[in-house]
């Protein structure tokens, strides 16, 4: 545990207290009056409403669309799923900026559905929850249809024998040892529409703002570093009191799993019903995920056919110091990285967490490790440049800062796939092995890691593919010679101009595909045909 927590320490902990130290310190002296001040602000208290409503009805929204799909993928075998599973998480790790501006090019004022049937949402709210829903569906296909893959079937046909309904088999068997995993999904989804940026910042305009697309606004446009650092905090506190209450919930229901290998539970689709069922997920992905990728890939080249493609191996000098294909290479050498120090960190918490002799404080530590995800990432990334400037840690000028601050993100991605499944392992079965000799580390080798090597698979594959997204702490800290792809789209778009437009759009494919195959690959290189997130 001594490796996780000095890393969290010195990586997320420190830059985050020097940034809410600067804002709120005046003469050496703590500025705790500003907070009140702040709270007072009417358009303040709109923002923590509007943040706080629209996250809760983004995760019911989600949840409602998205766990057909989970069932689907746990239960059904068809032809096509390895692609379609790849397909679904393709939008998680697209830059929130590209998915606001896919769904304005979709749903906006002269986009596509206005040009050709005259549909278009005028209410903005509506595109930002679609588009919230589109973002996060693959957390809760790959999260709950992960675990539920893996339970014994056999457990609700015996309940049925006994005379129980489908529906309440399902209810009082299924239901309780799947509410872990959707407690998690739901506490995901609620973290990152939470916390939204891109998607708001794009479809909200001046009218809707986050707590995070504020405190971006305070830091970068108004230089308000004290109102900055108060919303800062009030994020902390309120994701801290969520993941607090969490992690007690998963811990009292995850014991009850019982886990079997999901490469036996998969049945073709029999049945008008089951039928019905999958052609209804094909169908909304087809509408809420392919079409507007589709509108994205259609914008990439608009009139100019390949020509913005090709304008992005030009250096015209006026963005970056190199041609903007370079940030591809750039991103898949950061992502990799990152996503060895987030398995790295990610694996050794799994492990101590699901210790017997852990105690509380180490206990509450799976709490802590989710606050990357809640703590705004324009704080993390600017308290980066802030902080790590001076000796031993003098690294404001290192490229390894889009790595660390990527991999922050990628960790709790990693203990949530790892932790409900190293929970569920019959600790009987590390007690026989110890007796017979096993030192700690076999006893991993030859009992943990046969249970939990689809998901360590899985953890990797998905850090690797949120990294390549991750914007809102790297753009404060990409240098201009190795720009990352989400910043060079993010950049793109902020100039005027169809070129760049265009070329924004063609770098957003770029993206999207490199992420397609790599999650394909790795569904190729699983030996089973689970779910797992």
């Amino acid at each position: 545990m001594a490796v996780p927590v000095a890393f969290f320490a010195a990586f997320f902990a420190y830059p985050v207290t020097a940034i809410v130290a600067r804002g709120l310190k005046a003469d050496g002296v703590w500025q705790f009056g500003r907070i009140g001040e702040v709270l007072t602000q009417s358009d303040i208290r709109q923002v923590l409403w509007f943040t706080t409503w629209q996250a809760l009805v983004s995760t019911a929204l989600t949840l409602l669309i998205a766990l057909p799909g989970a069932y689907v993928f746990a239960r059904f075998d068809f032809p096509g799923k390895q692609l379609l599973r790849a397909v679904v998480t393709v939008p998680f790790v697209l830059p929130t900026v590209v998915v606001g501006t896919a769904f304005m090019a979709l749903v906006g004022r002269g986009g596509l559905l206005d040009e050709l049937w005259g549909l278009r949402l005028d209410t903005t709210v509506w595109a930002i929850l679609l588009a919230h829903v589109f973002f996060n569906y693959a957390v809760v296909v790959r999260t709950v249809g992960g675990l539920w893959g893996q339970l014994d079937p056999r457990q609700e046909e015996a309940a049925r024998m006994l005379g129980a309904s489908r529906f309440k088999a399902w209810r009082t068997v299924t239901l309780p040892a799947l509410a872990p995993a959707v407690a998690a999904a739901a506490l995901m989804v609620f973290l990152f529409t939470f916390t939204s940026f891109g998607v708001v910042q794009i479809l909200g305009g001046p009218t809707f703002a986050t707590l995070e697309v504020e405190i971006y606004r305070q830091t970068s446009e108004i230089f308000d570093l004290s109102t900055a650092a108060v919303l800062t905090m009030i994020q902390f506190v309120a994701v801290g009191a969520i993941l607090a209450l969490h992690a007690w919930t998963v811990r009292r229901r995850e014991t009850a799993l019982r886990l079997v290998d999901a490469s036996g539970t998969a049945r073709r689709p029999h049945g008008a019903g089951q039928w019905a069922l999958l052609a209804g997920v094909f169908a909304t992905v087809a509408v809420l995920l392919l079409l507007p990728l589709a509108v994205l890939v259609e914008r990439s080249f608009g009139d100019a056919g390949l020509g913005h493609y090709r304008a992005l191996t030009r250096d015209d000098g006026g963005v970056f110091l190199v041609a903007p294909i370079e940030a591809v290479g750039n991103s898949l050498r950061y992502a990799a990285l990152a996503t060895v120090i987030a398995m790295v960190i990610g694996t050794l918490a799994s492990v101590a967490l699901t210790r017997r002799d852990a105690g509380r404080l180490v206990r509450g530590f799976d709490a802590l490790l989710m606050l990357p995800l809640g703590v705004s990432a324009v704080t993390v990334g600017f308290g980066f440049l802030i902080a790590l400037d001076e000796p031993p840690l003098d690294l404001r000028s290192s490229w390894i800062l889009v790595p660390l601050a990527q991999a922050l993100v990628g960790v709790p991605f990693v203990v949530r796939t790892m932790l409900p499944v190293l929970r569920a392992v019959d600790v009987r079965l590390r007690e026989a092995a110890a007796v017979l000799g096993a030192s700690p580390w076999r006893v991993w080798r030859e009992v943990d890691l046969p249970m939990v090597r689809r998901a360590v698979l899985v953890a990797a594959g998905f850090a690797f593919a949120v990294s390549l997204g991750e914007f809102g702490a790297t753009v404060f800290i990409a240098r201009p010679d190795n720009p990352t792809l989400p910043v060079a789209v993010a950049r793109l778009l902020g100039r005027p101009g169809e070129l760049n437009y265009g070329q924004a759009m063609a770098l957003s494919t770029i993206l999207m595909i490199v992420c397609a195959v790599a999650l394909l690959l790795l569904e190729r290189l699983r030996t089973d045909r689970s779910g797992e997130f």
